[in-house]
């Protein structure tokens, strides 16, 4: 697991967190398999550009909030 992946896993989990949501919750408005939330916020899975730009606006942060 690289370290950026995991870092950017964390900060998804505790935005997702703050907003209330279920990894289910995050997973239906990304149209994505519940377990696809899982991997990211454990840091064994990759997002393309595309889905991070789409993760962001659904939890409603910059793209830069994911990872900077």
């Amino acid at each position: 697991m690289s370290t950026i992946s995991i870092k950017f896993g964390k900060k998804v989990k505790v935005i997702r967190l703050k907003n209330e949501m279920s990894q289910a919750d995050l997973a239906k408005l990304l149209d994505v398999h519940v377990t696809y939330i899982s991997g990211i916020e454990r840091g064994i899975r990759n997002m393309s550009l595309k889905n991070i730009d789409k993760l962001a606006k659904v939890l409603g942060v910059p793209v830069r909030d994911l990872v900077d």
